[in-house]
């Protein structure tokens, strides 16, 4: 009897960490679409054009694609947020790993849209820590 009460009160805990792990992951993704909303709009501020946002292809996800400022140059954009830079700045968490899948989304996009063939394109990053203002790290 004992062990049947040892197995239930660890299911039990699987059961609230599993719904409390569900309800984190929830909360943020709606904070990490509220970060590159705020980001897109300070974009758009900074003069680019938005053309996308959350761009997904099988593999990987691109935040933001946008034209430059003078209108030239395709932006491909990866946000980056972080509360605080204790474990560093959150453009540092853009691996190569993340590179690659970006670049993967980013042919994928050029395929499904090819007016966008003929221009000039770059990889940027645009990071954020607490309340600071953005930093834009182009290419």
């Amino acid at each position: 009897m004992k062990l049947l009460n040892k197995a239930q009160q660890a299911l039990n805990k699987i059961r609230h960490k599993t719904k409390h792990t569900a309800q984190n992951t929830a909360h943020n993704k709606a904070q990490g679409h509220a970060i590159e909303q705020s980001i897109a709009r300070w974009l758009t501020q900074q003069g680019a054009t938005l053309i996308t946002q959350n761009f997904y292809c099988k593999g990987g996800e691109i935040d933001l694609i946008a034209l430059s400022p003078d209108k030239q140059t395709l932006l491909f954009i990866e946000v980056k947020y972080s509360q605080n830079d204790r474990y560093g700045k959150p453009y540092e968490r853009v691996n190569l790993k993340k590179q690659q899948r970006l670049i993967h989304c980013a042919h994928y996009f050029l395929a499904t849209h090819p007016h966008y063939q003929r221009h000039p394109m770059r990889f940027d990053v645009i990071s954020q820590t607490g309340t600071q203002p953005p930093i834009w790290l182009q290419n």
